[in-house]
């Protein structure tokens, strides 16, 4: 399992587009084959910074999700309305401790 973490910086006037934009589509990106977790973050002190956190099967998986049309509508969509360019990592999950 991989973790996908990205930061997305978007202009004031868009954050709300951009949550009705994640609302609407979050069903289908976390049901989208080899997603099985999604969760999204926003910055307690800077509003338009938001985080997207998510657990994918693999690389192949998550290579699958972008190359599809569905992310390259969202992504279209989204990239519209940032500030500034987003960051994305891809990291291994090494422990969780409850």
């Amino acid at each position: 399992m991989i973790v996908r973490i990205v930061k997305l910086t978007f202009k004031k006037e868009n954050i709300a587009s951009f949550e009705q934009l994640f609302e609407e589509t979050k069903d289908k990106i976390r049901s989208f084959k080899g997603c099985s977790f999604l969760e999204l973050y926003q910055d307690s002190e800077h509003p338009g910074i938001f985080f997207t956190y998510s657990y994918w099967q693999s690389t192949e998986a998550l290579e699958s999700y972008r190359k599809s049309d569905f992310f390259k509508k969202v992504w279209g969509e989204t990239k519209k309305m940032f500030e500034n360019q987003p960051q994305a990592w891809t990291v291994n999950k090494i422990q969780t401790l409850d």
